[in-house]
């Protein structure tokens, strides 16, 4: 898709963001060397790197939760006692011990009693009940479930229960007495041995340390699976590389502790720094700075759209009354870092590129704006064809890479230095995979993403392949236009989809949004048309009070393609472009009957 602003690196930039890396580089150094020293044969795990925090630096505050602390010898002697509880019950080196929990302090005693054996933390959606939580419980079959009280109602709405599931030992974390058939987990836990248990020392890099769910919003849930050695990889590059962060700082998280954000990044972050995690029970837009400043927190983590719920948020003399100075995460839209910087007086956004069962990651490290940054790895961004919805192969079989500037799809080489791990079922492992792509024999993964190439091994992230659709013989990155219409007056919320037209090719773009007033549709029309190609205009519009989206802030899409652009079936406004100098007019039974039957050609 074409754009009309550059969105390459400049040399000059790179250069100006190498520079101002240079004062803190020596800090990273720690990173570069684990990077090398890791291999995954090699013993190590994420239970002897908090066992070395805790002998190292008993008292420093390794975890902050509302109005209570633990410091790194606290939470590593509470760890050990959840494995000890977890060993009682049979628990061993590759058996799942299945976390149905909102966020608290007791998920991370009881990932990191799990992982210290050698067992594997299966961190299960809170988000997901009825069939998609019993086919993730299914996928990974846990020996041991530990469930928080208010995701009780979600577990019963499955078979996984201990009236109807007796095999899995049923743990019950929240108030008063623990239901018929759960055991209370603190109970259980606290006159046990809180010594080191002798499995951690046998745990190598290459075992599995958790299952990492995909949100499910196309489809069934997969179970990507995370090994020490990946986590650890992560800890490095990212975490001691490229944030740097020392021991008195603060990282605050309010995402979900089962997704890679949480649970990778921002506890790889401070357990590699030996430093604080402060963590909240969710994220609130309206709670989120007091949180910040009552934690002193100096780093946080995000996810591009609760930047945007942010920046909603009505403004006050306060904004910059924090000690933040850098922020981590992924999804950050171009249209919105500038102006995040400048209200929140953020020094460094490091925005990174990753998913759950990518075998490579990309982080901006030096600091640069709108790139999802730089990675040393083997990557190549190909040729695609929307309309086949394949990888273009050349006369001789092999993939031919974009040139610098244009948008590609991502592939990452695996390598003994980048494996993929893969998912819990083998067939949707096999699936990611591309063989023969520039020599016979080679193997990739395929991201599934279209991303930019920036130059200089830089990126940017445009669009995921399911939601990318084809108009006008032309590929339309939803994202690109979200963008667009985020830049227009009164638009808070915009997602962008394809709809199916009958007697058409491909499909039109059409656009729900959520307005802070009345909508303007010529001005809107007149908006897109000049920050867009004529193809990538929305058709249609949908306006909502409120858009649906997983636990991670992700819109649920599939529901609105179904509906598509029936008035007779969506009850909320719609809106049509027959006449780009009339705008956006409403979508009556009528007009709608009329290009159904060819009538009208948008």
């Amino acid at each position: 898709m074409k754009r009309k602003d550059d969105q390459t690196i400049p040399l000059r930039e790179l250069a100006r963001g190498l520079v101002r890396s240079l004062p803190e580089a020596w800090r990273g150094s720690r990173g570069a060397w684990n990077l090398l020293w890791l291999k995954p044969e090699r013993h190590g795990s994420i239970g002897r790197l908090l066992e070395r925090q805790a002998r190292h630096h008993p008292e420093r505050i390794a975890l902050r939760f509302e109005d209570r602390h633990w410091t790194y010898a606290q939470f590593n002697a509470w760890a050990n006692r959840c494995a000890a509880l977890f060993r009682s019950q049979g628990v061993k080196a590759g058996d799942a011990v299945g976390i149905l929990m909102e966020n608290r302090p007791e998920v991370l005693a009881c990932v990191a009693g799990a992982v210290k054996l050698g067992a594997v933390a299966a961190m299960l959606n809170t988000q997901q009940h009825g069939q998609a939580l019993t086919h993730s419980l299914a996928l990974v079959q846990p020996k041991l479930l530990v469930v928080g009280e208010e995701c009780r109602g979600a577990l019963e709405s499955t078979p996984w229960t201990p009236r109807g599931n007796s095999s899995p030992v049923y743990f019950w974390d929240g108030p008063g007495a623990a239901p018929e058939g759960y055991r209370a987990l603190a109970a259980a836990c606290e006159a046990l041995p809180s010594t080191d248990p002798p499995e951690t020392a046998q745990v190598r890099l290459r075992q599995p340390c958790f299952y990492i769910f995909t949100s499910g919003t196309t489809g069934l849930p997969k179970a990507s699976v995370m090994t020490h050695y990946r986590w650890l990889r992560g800890m490095a590059g990212l975490g001691q590389m490229a944030l740097r962060l020392t021991p008195e700082d603060v990282f605050y998280c309010a995402l979900p502790l089962y997704h890679n954000n949480a649970l990778t990044v921002s506890w790889g972050a401070a357990l590699g720094a030996g430093c604080t995690l402060a963590l909240a029970r969710k994220f609130s837009a309206r709670r989120f700075w007091d949180d910040v400043r009552d934690s002193g927190a100096t780093a946080f983590c995000y996810i591009g759209e609760l930047c945007r719920y942010l920046l909603n948020q009505p403004e006050t003399p306060r904004d910059r009354e924090h000690r933040v100075r850098l922020m981590v995460g992924n999804g950050l839209r171009p249209e919105l870092w500038e102006a995040f910087e400048r209200r929140f007086g953020i020094e460094r956004i490091y925005e990174f590129y990753g998913a759950s069962e990518a075998n490579i990651a990309f982080v901006n490290a030096f600091g640069l704006p709108r790139t999802a940054g730089f990675c040393p790895l083997s990557y190549a961004i190909v040729q695609y064809d929307g309309e086949r919805e394949a990888p273009v192969r050349g006369a001789d079989g092999y993939m031919r890479r974009v040139a610098r500037g244009e948008v590609g799809l991502l592939l990452a080489e695996i390598t003994d230095r980048s494996p993929f791990d893969g998912y819990t079922e083998k067939d949707a492992s096999e699936e990611k995979l591309l063989h023969d792509v520039f020599r016979r024999g080679d193997r990739w993964f395929n991201t599934g993403d279209l991303v930019r190439d920036q130059g200089y091994r830089h990126i940017q992230f445009v669009d995921r392949l399911g939601d990318t659709f084809r108009w006008k013989g032309e590929n339309v990155a939803t994202t690109e236009v979200e963008a667009a219409l985020n830049r227009f007056p009164g638009v808070t919320q915009a997602v962008v989809y394809g709809v199916q037209i009958p007697g058409t090719e491909g499909r039109a773009g059409m656009a729900a949004l959520t307005l802070a007033g009345p909508l303007d549709g010529r001005r809107l029309a007149q908006h897109l048309r000049e920050a867009l190609p004529d193809y990538a205009v929305p058709r249609f519009l949908r306006l909502r009070e409120e858009h649906d989206t997983t636990g991670t802030f992700k819109y649920r899409k599939t529901a609105l393609k179904r509906e598509g652009f029936d008035p007779g079936k969506i009850p909320e406004p719609l809106y049509v472009l027959l006449d780009p100098a009339r705008g956006y007019q409403p979508l009556d039974a009528q007009i709608h009957q009329r290009i159904l039957r060819g009538e009208i050609r948008l």
